[in-house]
């Protein structure tokens, strides 16, 4: 199992979605993806869509079976405290799935902070850390903006929360009492 990471937020509330990819699957799902750029586009990324191509990226996306896990917290602490604690809880997740292989959407500048948790995750549980990562800008690898859309949608809620929920695994709320 592979993970592509991409974040959302939405006022307090932090969403860091993890699209769960067979590796069977990788290469026809960005096939999929990069047939839904417009001419010119580099990357699909939902805050700057129509509500038209969004519903239809959603549509063509439900039939293809992707799952994304959401994990939120709230930020009100700090944005980057909000990201460690999904983060830690996602990485425990991927192990215990024995996935392979973690990508996160690059913060520039910030990754620093993602290596770090991810190693301290990894460092409690050495037997089990055969999970590889890195990170890509989100024009590296379309199957990060699987993440970027499931979050945006999820934490958009309403009709677009309707919407995304075929592709929604699990949501993680990792701020409830």
């Amino acid at each position: 199992m592979h993970a592509f990471v991409d974040e959302s937020r939405r006022n307090d509330t932090y969403y860091l979605g993890a699209a769960l990819v067979d590796p069977g699957v990788l290469v026809p799902l960005r096939s999929l993806l990069r047939g839904l750029l417009l001419p010119g586009q580099r990357e699909l990324h939902f805050q700057r869509e129509t509500p038209q191509r969004r519903r239809l990226v959603l549509s063509r996306l439900v039939d293809s079976g992707v799952r994304v896990d959401v994990y939120r917290a709230n930020c009100r602490k700090s944005e980057e405290w909000a990201r460690r604690t999904c983060l830690e809880r996602l990485v425990n997740d991927l192990l215990d799935l024995r996935a392979a292989r973690l990508v996160l959407d690059s913060r520039t500048g910030r990754d620093h902070h993602d290596v770090r948790t991810i190693r301290d995750v990894l460092g409690r549980r050495p037997s089990e850390s055969g999970l590889s990562y890195e990170h890509f800008d989100s024009t590296g690898d379309p199957l990060l903006w699987l993440a970027d859309l499931a979050v945006w949608s999820h934490g958009a809620g309403g009709d677009w929360g309707r919407r995304v929920l075929p592709l929604i695994g699990s949501v993680v709320r990792l701020d409830w009492p």
